[in-house]
């Protein structure tokens, strides 16, 4: 009986062994496509190195096949100072950009920024999941010697994994099938010019699979209001349900606004009103108070808008306009005036309004009429990040000596320990201008949960 189970135990190890398939043979390119630019790409003892050319843009070597529910994983050795990723679930079609290939992307990412194992969406929507939602996996990356990549795609959900540290968690559902490619970047510089990557032991499971272990990282989730398993473990919850006023009401009201704010299609928008501010519906306000917290917000703006998402709002000042708290500025900057006001660009969309202006980066922009997705963190300890689509744009803490010097320099001045409540409400603004706002979530990070 023993050696029957013994053999059983080693029948259904081979069984789980069997399940991985290798998609690189070792001797040549067999099962593989190039496609986008022609960076070169050879197979040199054993393993396959792609090569950075001049004048090409990014290229990619394809499976012929497409995947739709798969855990992938492999080995690759990468130049130390130049950007390369893995692409998953791609496309490269005729009616999308002339066969742009396009599609999800695993990051490898050498520099000081660390964002390998993050997740990008190739020609399409840019970073998806930067490793500002989880910057403890910005030292797993090796920059010398070989590294170990795992992709774990089922269903919506995406999961990376960097040499056995938890990277990303995505749960998205534009794609759910398609091919896997190796990417070589395209050059910038003269200097790039003929560095290399090496890939090998590249082997993928599609039948049966499932997830490891839940790793328990921050998740994003681009689903319109919706929470998933997972986010609801981690004490994420919708803080607009995506149908009604529940939860909201009118800043210095007792009820939801009758007027200037309308739900359609589980979206929550601020009807124009030729610009002015708190003047047709009002800010509105949560009912809940909160302290230290992350809000996961997304925004459209319209062309010129102007609005704003509010933190630590007491309604204890008459501003006689908006209700008075910190604020994550959403605006066009190109088109309203208000981001030529302030001092240094604070009141650029992102910035900490009037305070701390948004770090400069062009690829956290969205064009108008995009959604974007907006986050603030604020810990324990005080401390606060503006992230603005993947990108932190803000960092402070809330109380120190940089702080204060910074409000007294502001129109905030005249009320005392501004922005310094204990625990607050979250604001909307309503500033006369059509903005519109989903996916409204909160994670608490203390015990503070109550309603007054």
């Amino acid at each position: 009986m023993k050696r029957l189970a013994l053999a059983l135990s080693l029948f259904l190890g081979l069984q789980t062994q069997a399940q991985w398939v290798s998609l690189f043979n070792g001797k040549d390119l067999k099962g593989w496509k190039q496609l986008n630019g022609k960076a070169k790409y050879e197979v040199v003892n054993g393993v396959i190195v792609g090569t950075a050319v001049p004048k090409e843009p990014n290229s990619f070597l394809a499976t012929d096949k497409d995947y739709q529910d798969f855990i992938l994983e492999l080995e690759f050795q990468a130049d130390s100072t130049m950007n390369f990723g893995i692409q998953f679930r791609s496309e490269s079609r005729a009616d999308y950009n002339n066969y742009r290939v396009h599609g999800y992307q695993m990051e490898i990412d050498p520099s000081a920024r660390a964002w390998s194992g993050g997740i990008y969406d190739e020609a399409r929507r840019a970073w998806l999941y930067s490793l500002e939602y989880n910057p403890s996996a910005g030292k797993a990356y090796k920059k010398a010697g070989w590294n170990h990549y795992r992709i774990e795609c089922i269903g919506k959900e995406v999961r990376t994994f960097v040499n056995g540290v938890p990277a990303a968690h995505l749960v998205d559902t534009l794609d759910t099938k398609g091919f896997i490619a190796l990417q070589v970047h395209q050059v910038y510089k003269p200097e790039d010019i003929g560095k290399q990557i090496k890939w090998r032991n590249i082997r993928i499971q599609t039948q049966n699979v499932k997830f490891s272990k839940d790793p328990g990282i921050f998740i994003i989730n681009l689903n319109k209001n919706m929470v998933s398993e997972a986010e609801k473990r981690q004490g994420m919850y919708l803080l607009w349900d995506g149908k009604t006023t529940a939860g909201w009401r009118g800043a210095h009201k007792t009820s939801f606004p009758e007027k200037g704010w309308e739900i359609d299609n589980g979206v929550l928008r601020v009807q124009p009103s030729g610009g002015a501010e708190s003047k047709n519906g009002g800010d509105i306000v949560t009912e809940k108070l909160f302290s230290a917290f992350e809000l996961q917000f997304e925004f459209r703006l319209t062309e010129g808008a102007n609005s704003g998402v509010k933190y630590f709002v007491t309604e204890a000042e008459n501003s006689g306009a908006s209700a008075i708290g910190l604020e994550f500025q959403v605006l066009d900057d190109d088109k309203h005036p208000d981001a030529k006001m302030g001092t240094a660009g604070n009141r650029t969309l992102g910035s900490l309004y009037d305070l701390i202006p948004a770090e400069k980066n062009k690829q956290a922009l969205r064009k108008i009429g995009e959604w974007n997705r907006g986050m603030i963190r604020v810990r324990p300890d005080n401390h606060v990040e503006h992230i603005l689509n993947g990108y932190r744009v803000v960092e402070y803490d809330r109380g120190n000596q940089m702080y204060k010097a910074l409000v007294a320099r502001s129109k905030y001045e005249k009320w005392k320990e501004f922005g310094m409540a204990k625990e607050g409400r979250i604001l909307l603004q309503d500033h006369g201008d059509k903005v519109e706002f989903r996916s409204i979530k909160m994670r608490e990070l203390n015990n503070i949960h109550r309603i007054p």
